[in-house]
């Protein structure tokens, strides 16, 4: 094997609309849902939240779940994002329904959601 087919196999970059669509399942392989968009912040340019589709019945009554990014771990073996996460923890997470907008511009809404899922915030401290 070359050395550029060994970049090509082991790189990990992706297009933002590949991820989209991809699916995030639980560590045992169960689908929970899958990624509808991601959430990039402009200054840094890092992905800061991935927005998770679940629930509802051919895309409708699908509540939407931000998802800090660092929550999120791809999988190349199931070629899914895996997120470790219980029924009753999915169920109380603060999610938005697909028809309404969750509102970036209140950092203590993104306080809220780093808080629940016990990870740092993107922009640094707590």
């Amino acid at each position: 094997m070359s050395i550029d087919q060994v970049a090509v196999k082991s790189h990990s970059l992706i297009a933002s609309d590949r991820v989209e669509g991809t699916a995030v399942r639980r560590l045992n392989g169960e689908k929970i849902g899958h990624i509808e968009r991601l959430m990039i912040d402009k200054i840094s340019g890092k992905v800061s939240y991935a927005i998770l589709s679940f629930g509802g019945f051919l895309g409708m009554g699908a509540s939407l779940l931000p998802l800090p990014w660092a929550r999120l771990k791809y999988n190349r073996d199931v070629e899914a994002y895996q997120l470790d996460i219980t029924d009753d923890e999915l169920r109380r997470a603060p999610s938005f329904l697909a028809d309404k907008d969750f509102d970036w511009g209140d950092r203590s809404q993104e306080i809220e959601l780093h808080r629940y899922y016990g990870v740092p915030p993107y922009w640094g401290g707590f």
